[in-house]
């Protein structure tokens, strides 16, 4: 679709005049560059943030290959404009590395943090640099259901980014169609579904699964609990869980850990492709669900953002090689939403900084990540963009259901609890349980784990 540059010229001049305190330059036809799709910019509206040329803003973030290009694409209209260069990391380490370089004074210009309990963390740093007014605006107008999460003891300091839901299961139409199975809208018929498929094929595993990633292993698992958790104990239960209110060993907690380990622990319902229960643990999230694509698996629990992890030529479609269904709740009548996010903190204050801050909270950006977007997992926090723009079915998918009146969305737990819980006993516990912890130990070593304050 064709940028409409009137439109971007008023949103961006509006909203991004203010960022350095100085007045938007008239449009001009000599303005004008083209982005990473040959999709024409009127650059006029970029001269508000002033002379920025050869200056460079880097950004580190645990969003790696293949799911970065998307994200690098979406800041050419921004560099090609300003004159700016954006210096991208994307590292499997980035929980561990990122409060050692922060400590250790070698903070990035920003950091994408995919968790609040980590935003807590690095603000407790005293390191993070709040964001100018113009960024806390447009969150306002554009992310605002969002805000809580990038807020700390009452100040603002990170604008939301890009938003994924994590209650979706992939699994190959064919497969099913050549089983005669339908994609289950309960519970009950989910673990009916796993029941039959096991038994109607020897030679495969209803589910594939792997938590392995780098010194983030074990957040999938994390992720399976606390789906199973907005099913069993509801958003309530739910929220005093995450906020502490009841124990980590709670019965309820208890409950949901043991409808998981139904799944995850059983030898005959995993790891189809790769081996058995234990292997979960050492196969990568990035390979965990490829074996859906030769047979050896039939389903695999992962995020939207996953439609960028399928090799190059999948048809990602609800006809195609795979597809996604909604992980059903216990009836077909409650819709319970997990979803996660990025969120963007700064570690300085320069003006190309500032620059950038606000036009990742712009809509023209939310845009552009849409456009460029390619392979899937280009939804974002930004409820005012443009939704025809996503043309990956499965961002389309995600969009209906973060947008669904009906459904009842609550953020990712572990990324809500405190930093040394959700990014770290979180993942450890789950990683253990994995490999043969019970449940009550890893519970209990979770619930000790939290701080006392």
């Amino acid at each position: 679709m064709p940028l409409n540059s009137t439109r971007r010229a008023a949103a961006l001049s509006g909203a991004l005049a203010l960022a350095l305190g100085v007045s938007a330059c008239g449009s001009s036809d000599s303005d004008a560059g083209s982005d990473e799709t040959g999709t024409e910019i009127d650059c006029a509206p970029y001269e508000a943030f002033g002379d920025l040329d050869g200056t460079t803003v880097t950004v580190y973030t645990s969003i790696t290959a293949p799911e970065d290009e998307p994200h690098i694409a979406s800041y050419k209209p921004f560099e090609n404009c300003t004159g700016v260069t954006i210096k991208y990391e994307g590292s499997k380490e980035f929980e561990a590395q990122l409060p050692v370089r922060v400590q250790g004074g070698n903070a990035p210009d920003i950091a994408y943090l995919p968790q609040p309990g980590l935003l807590q963390t690095m603000v407790a740093t005293g390191k993070v640099v709040a964001p100018p007014q113009e960024v806390e605006d447009n969150v306002d107008a554009n992310m605002p259901d969002f805000k809580e999460y990038g807020t700390v003891d009452g100040t603002f300091y990170a604008a939301p980014l890009g938003a994924n839901v994590k209650s979706f299961v992939w699994y190959s139409p064919q497969m099913f169609a050549d089983g005669g199975y339908e994609i289950p809208t309960t519970w009950d018929e989910l673990m009916s579904l796993t029941q039959q498929i096991a038994s109607d094929n020897p030679d495969s595993k209803p589910w594939c699964a792997g938590i392995e990633s780098g010194d983030a292993t074990g957040w999938p698992a994390t992720d399976w609990i606390e789906d199973v958790m907005l099913r069993t104990a509801g958003a309530e239960t739910y929220d005093k869980w995450v906020n502490h209110e009841i124990p980590f060993n709670d019965a309820s907690v208890a409950e949901a850990l043991n409808e998981v380990g139904k799944i995850l622990k059983n030898p005959d319902y995993v790891n189809g492709g790769y081996g058995d229960v234990k292997t979960i643990a050492t196969t990568s999230f990035q390979d965990a669900g490829l074996p859906v694509l030769d047979g050896s698996c039939y389903m695999h629990r992962q995020a939207s953002f996953y439609a960028a992890n399928w090799p190059e030529g999948t048809n990602v479609a609800e006809d195609g090689d795979v597809w996604a269904f909604y992980l059903p709740a216990m009836t077909a009548e409650e819709h319970p939403v997990l979803g996660g996010g990025e969120f963007v903190a700064a570690f300085a204050d320069r003006p190309e900084v500032k620059a950038f801050q606000t036009y990742l909270s712009s809509v023209e950006w939310a845009d552009e990540r849409a456009r460029t977007c390619g392979s899937g997992g280009c939804v974002t926090a930004n409820k005012n963009a443009d939704a025809s723009l996503l043309e990956n079915p499965v961002d389309k998918l995600s969009a209906e259901q973060l947008t669904d009146p009906n459904a009842t969305f609550r953020f990712d737990a572990s990324d809500l609890m405190p930093g040394a819980v959700g990014a770290g006993t979180f993942w450890k516990g789950m990683t253990d349980w994995i490999i043969g912890q019970d449940d009550q130990t890893t519970l209990d070593y979770i619930e000790k784990s939290w701080p006392k304050s």
